[in-house]
């Protein structure tokens, strides 16, 4: 939608980075905060962030070849490319690789995992509905052809020119499904945070409850370029999203000692 800034020279800004950028800042700003309120070092928990961000950031690209294995493998130099590179990549992809990565950071640092966990959930969703308004201004992880009121067009050929999004079409704007939905889980996410949890659940409420939302929103993404496992209808992205229902479930599920509710 609007994919550039401004451009001096050779030197463009491009909106999805000041998102994403935005997005990673707020997110770990708002981590830091309820870090503190649960009793856990907020300077530690930063640097947790900084190096679950990087992880994300090359789970997501790494997911994002393999989910569109077909095309990269025709054009391997693509992978390389200024195109991909600016790509935001799939986010199970990143969330699985941030996933790991603060598994083996928090046994290191001998930090609770669980409680951990929780402190992140709330600002994962938050910055991911920012970050999903800059796939929006991108005009990247577009959606289906639409004739709904809705219905976005894109028409600026630098969208086109770095992410493949068609021009001139009525599209279902599916980045903004998810910005919505992102932040309907975050607020839901905040309201039980500060109520008496066990540790856990709060991450397992934001798996249960964003996964199910990416699951539908996948029906109306565009299928071009996407990848369906065991022949049928269901995406890569669809299928990790059911396994992370049932991680979350069971994070839902388990036995524990409920936390005090956060001091505001």
């Amino acid at each position: 939608m609007f994919p550039q800034l401004f451009q001096i020279g050779s030197f463009t800004l491009h909106t999805y980075g000041v998102l994403v950028a935005a997005a990673f800042l707020a997110g770990l700003l708002l981590a830091s905060r309820l870090a503190r309120q649960t009793g856990l070092d907020p300077d530690r928990v930063s640097s947790l962030g900084i190096y679950v961000a990087l992880a994300a950031i090359v789970g997501a690209k790494i997911f994002l070849l393999l989910t569109d294995y077909s095309y990269y493998s025709r054009n391997p130099a693509q992978i390389f490319s200024l195109a991909t590179f600016q790509a935001g990549g799939v986010f199970y992809g990143g969330l699985v690789a941030a996933l790991a990565t603060a598994a083996w950071l928090l046994r290191r640092w001998g930090l609770p995992a669980l409680r951990t966990s929780d402190s992140f959930a709330p600002p994962l969703a938050l910055g991911h509905a920012i970050g999903r308004l800059g796939c929006f201004s991108a005009g990247c992880c577009w959606g289906k052809a639409a004739s709904l009121p809705w219905a976005v067009t894109f028409t600026n050929p630098a969208a086109r020119d770095t992410v493949g999004v068609p021009l001139g079409t009525a599209l279902h704007p599916t980045q903004l499904y998810e910005a919505g939905a992102e932040l309907i889980v975050f607020a839901l996410l905040w309201r039980q945070f500060r109520r008496p949890h066990r540790d856990g659940a709060i991450l397992g409420l934001y798996l249960v409850l964003y996964s199910v939302f990416r699951f539908a929103v996948e029906f109306l993404r565009d299928p071009a370029g996407r990848q369906f496992p065991f022949g049928g209808p269901l995406s890569t992205t669809q299928w990790t999203a059911v396994a992370l229902v049932v991680a979350g479930a069971w994070l839902l599920a388990r036995r524990g000692t409920s936390k005090a509710a956060a001091a505001s």
